[in-house]
């Protein structure tokens, strides 16, 4: 096992402990709804990254769901009963 030979200052112990600190982390905001976020991260708020959508939202997925619904109830053919109970 390797032994110092010599007892380390400590100056050099000090500087090179000197730059082990916690630093606070980089916020910015997305250009599109001005949500903080994480730099090089897409917006989980809007699905925004660089200016381009690219994340589909739980707001685009129920609007494409809702859309879905209405085409299928527009195209499906009355049966005998519910042309009876309309009239």
């Amino acid at each position: 096992m390797a032994v110092p030979k010599r007892k380390v200052s400590r100056s050099r112990r000090d500087s090179r402990q000197a730059n082990k600190f916690l630093r606070p982390a980089a916020f910015g905001l997305c250009k599109e709804c001005a949500t903080p976020l994480q730099p090089h991260q897409a917006c989980s708020t809007c699905g925004f990254y660089k200016g381009r959508k690219v994340l589909k939202t739980k707001m685009d997925r129920a609007l494409g769901r809702k859309e879905a619904q209405l085409k299928t109830e527009a195209a499906a053919p009355k049966t005998a009963q519910e042309n009876n109970v309309q009239e």
